[in-house]
């Protein structure tokens, strides 16, 4: 296959400031939809790379841990404006690599810088920080309390993985990406083989951002494979103290075990996915099965069903009282337009499980495959409680455009279904207040195996704001952190508390002066007064 001449974008791993490394193997991202091959051709990261990018960013880490919040906010504004420069040429690549709408990666843009922004002002005023000063008492008796002053701090350099699903949100320049360097950390990103253009794109605008703000050449690293070898020696690297992925519960799982097996183990921050129950409630069902039928097949083939919270599971009353919202969510899914997936072998596995869980549930619906090489058939399965409870596995997420239904006999059992299920990201609930009674106990339980709540609508569409929480108990995630909104820089850093050091030597954050004028507990008072 002929070379594409001068290509607009690095085809090698960017490490400190520049392309890198030519010995490696070579691949392509591939047209979903075509099943083609796409130029150009791309050089995997070699083991030599990967020791280059991981000492520039473990020599970066003296000064990004040092940045103050006005600086550590510019080269995220900066990252956001080159990312919005980048468009014309980053959003057609991403479209060619994914099959995504263009719509849907605009929005995505949109989001991705917006995150950025949003990070940029939370560094930027400082309270995230949670400073805490107690100051020294001298007791009657028994020896002196000391000065103790303790902050948040920066962990070193942080592994991100680049999710398939979100090639703009959740990959190169996503919210790992956004929070581990809001927080002060190098970054070294494994770009997901699925879209190496896209990532390439956003990762010449992450370092032209790091030019225009004067960042160390390490703070940021790009590195292409097409297979799992760069990705597990990043995760063992000893320079490395934290990772971020979005993907699958296996490779989840695989990295986490990597993790934990080093010599000085690290946290792997995984959100790996889940099924997102979705409850309608008897006078809900009543009232408003019609409108739950059409927003629930809106979120579950949004996206092609490619996103992490569609609604995999919708639990409803036994009984006849189900059947018109499940006869209209059919129709909807017989009407709905041809889907393809983000990669051949997501497809293949779609079809794979499809066919397994259709050889042991009923299947209310099933589209015929389009032709695409990369295509997707809308599912609609049914089953009863009983038999999840007794194969709990059937319920397991299925990447695509597919939702189980589960028909329960009452309350008891629908609660017995809730308490067995593992953790998700989401669980929905639909009623009115009289449900709600009636169900009392079903939030209550509910809260203990998901990390958000859902009442009266639906799970896909995950807002970026300093309240959202998106993860969840394992195997939704491998902690509770948010991998989402301000709360996801708690992830990549550590407190450190400061025990009579003099005022001068202490960071600003902790000085008497309060100079950056931020909250902070004063014993144990928020307060931000400054000490004299």
């Amino acid at each position: 296959m002929a070379e594409a001449a001068a290509p607009a974008f690095p085809t090698r791993s960017l490490i400190a400031g520049a392309e890198a490394g030519a010995g490696g193997a070579r691949f392509r991202g591939v047209n979903p939809a075509a099943g083609a091959e796409l130029e150009p051709a791309f050089t995997a990261a070699t083991a030599a790379d990967l020791e280059r990018a991981a000492a520039a960013a473990a020599a970066a880490f003296d000064d990004t841990r040092r940045r103050s919040g006005k600086q550590k906010a510019a080269f995220l504004r900066a990252i956001a404006e080159e990312l919005e420069i980048a468009a014309p040429a980053l959003l057609p690549r991403a479209h060619l690599e994914t099959a995504l709408p263009m719509p849907r990666l605009e929005g995505e843009l949109v989001r991705t810088a917006n995150q950025m922004r949003l990070f940029a002002a939370l560094v930027e005023e400082g309270s995230w920080v949670d400073a805490r000063l107690d100051r020294a008492q001298l007791r009657p008796s028994g020896p002196r309390k000391p000065d103790l002053r303790s902050m948040l701090r920066p962990l070193g350099p942080v592994a991100v993985f680049g999710a398939s699903n979100f090639p703009l949100a959740f990959s190169v320049a996503g919210g790992d990406t956004a929070s581990a360097l809001a927080a002060g950390n190098p970054v070294l990103v494994k770009a997901h083989p699925a879209h190496p253009g896209a990532s390439a794109i956003a990762g010449a605008a992450i370092a032209a951002a790091a030019r225009r703000c004067g960042y160390p050449a390490g703070a940021f690293a790009l590195l292409f494979d097409a297979g799992i070898e760069v990705g597990a020696a990043l995760v063992q690297h000893p320079a490395v103290c934290a990772v971020g992925f979005t993907g699958s519960l296996f490779a989840g799982r695989k990295l986490m075990d990597l993790a934990a097996a080093r010599p000085e183990p690290i946290p792997v921050y995984a959100e790996m996915g889940s099924s997102n129950p979705v409850f309608v409630l008897p006078r809900a069902l009543a009232a408003r099965g019609a409108e739950i039928a059409s927003g629930l097949h809106a979120s579950v083939t949004l996206g092609a069903g490619q996103f992490c919270t569609k609604p995999g599971l919708l639990l409803v009353p036994a009984g006849a009282a189900a059947d018109p919202l499940l006869d209209q969510l059919a129709a909807l899914m017989a009407a709905s337009p041809a889907f393809t997936l983000l990669t051949p072998a997501i497809a293949q596995a779609y079809a794979r499980g499809g066919e397994a869980r259709g050889a042991r549930l009923r299947v209310r619906h099933r589209s015929a495959r389009p032709e695409a090489a990369a295509g997707a058939a809308a599912l609609l399965l049914e089953t009863d409680a009983a038999t999840l409870l007794q194969d709990p596995a059937l319920g397991d997420e299925l990447f695509g455009p597919a939702t189980i239904v589960i028909r329960h006999t009452g309350a008891g059992e629908l609660l017995r279904y809730a308490r067995s299920l593992s953790g998700h990201l989401t669980a929905t609930v639909h009623g009115t207040e009289d449900d709600f009674r009636e169900y009392s106990e079903l939030l209550s339980v509910l809260e203990t195996r998901a990390g958000r709540l859902v009442i009266n609508g639906f799970p896909t569409g995950v807002e970026v704001t300093s309240a959202m929480v998106h993860s969840g108990p394992y195997p939704a995630a491998s902690s509770p952190a948010s991998s989402v909104g301000t709360r996801a820089i708690l992830r990549f850093v550590r407190p450190v508390c400061y025990q009579d050091v003099p005022d001068f030597a202490l960071p600003e954050e902790l000085q008497n002066a309060n100079p950056l004028a931020i909250w902070r507990l004063l014993d144990g008072q928020l307060s931000r007064d400054a000490i004299y």
